[in-house]
């Protein structure tokens, strides 16, 4: 065995495993929702990632939000795509198989704008999901537009009617502009979710430089990538210090260090999104990178490298 075959092996034994309830990824990385495609496959081995999270999911057909979708911003972007979907039989009969083929796990998104849509759409879509990823980031359309994940009792509410529809592992996509993000996941976890990612993007209004006009059909948009990263490493420790729950970090992570940084305050699992609309191998680098940094430190797991 050449020393090159040997380095390989000692690798693939390099433990980076999580668990989320009853669902155990191979390791911690896995896209955010609404960053990544199964057309991806063709760019990068995705098998090796964690997981695969899919765009969400309403129990409605949606089309999204006019153009322009999309706006850079220095060390970031603002988005404003409005989250298309094709509810859940026109997912399963037309997204799931090629998701299934990634041979991953599946963490299905599913969104809601009332509290009583998200358990509709988790029954409908039965065991396709590996899981499910419940998206509370929506406004509330029976509470004067609030994001449903800023109240503690709307989160209840979801979650308590999602949990009768299946066993499957739920995770709590919450909002980061919220009175109280411990309260927001102490709550999620109280009514039987088995994780809470944090956090989704923030709010933004990007102009045209020259117009100074909104640049976003939508007027309004998300911001995420490196920019956002110190927000969430605040919201991604006081959740962890609210919890006993795994905590999946999402905001800005573009590198292993970056995921490190989360895993060193006190995440689990961590999301990549902005930086595969630039480097669609992003992900499968980071997994890559965290497995060899594992194997030269001689560590037993992933969060001895986040102590150093």
């Amino acid at each position: 065995m050449t020393a090159a075959t040997m380095a390989v092996a000692r690798e693939s034994r390099a433990d980076l495993r999580v668990r989320i309830g009853s669902l155990v990824l191979s390791n911690p990385i896995m896209p955010a929702s609404g960053c990544f495609g199964p057309e991806l496959a063709s760019l990068m081995p995705c098998h090796e990632l964690g997981a695969a999270v899919t765009k969400t999911v309403f129990a409605e057909m949606r089309g999204g939000n006019g153009a322009h979708r999309l706006s850079e911003t220095p060390a970031g972007m603002v988005n404003s795509v409005g989250i298309p979907s094709l509810g859940p039989r026109g997912y399963l009969e037309h997204l799931h198989p090629a998701y299934r083929a990634l041979g991953t796990p599946v963490i299905v998104s599913v969104g809601g704008h009332r509290t009583s849509d998200y358990a509709p759409v988790v029954a409908e879509l039965a065991d396709a999901g590996d899981a499910y990823e419940i998206n509370v980031s929506c406004p509330n359309l029976d509470a004067d537009g609030r994001d449903i994940g800023s109240d503690p009792a709307a989160i209840t509410e979801v979650i308590t009617q999602t949990r009768q529809e299946t066993d499957r592992p739920l995770i709590v996509k919450l909002p980061p502009m919220v009175p109280s993000i411990a309260d927001c996941a102490a709550a999620a976890e109280a009514a039987g979710a088995d994780a809470v990612c944090v956090s989704n993007s923030l709010p933004a209004l990007p102009l045209d430089e020259r117009t100074r006009r909104p640049i976003l059909g939508n007027v309004v948009g998300g911001l995420t990538g490196p920019l956002i990263k110190p927000i969430v490493q605040r919201l991604v420790w006081q959740a962890a210090r609210a919890v006993d729950v795994p905590v999946v970090a999402c905001g800005g992570v573009m590198t292993a260090d970056d995921a490190l940084d989360y895993i060193s305050l006190g995440a689990r699992a961590v999301q990549v999104g902005t930086a595969t609309f630039s480097r669609p191998t992003a992900m499968v680098d980071i997994v890559r990178e965290l497995r060899s940094r594992v194997t030269a430190r001689g560590a037993a797991r992933l969060e001895e490298l986040a102590r150093h």
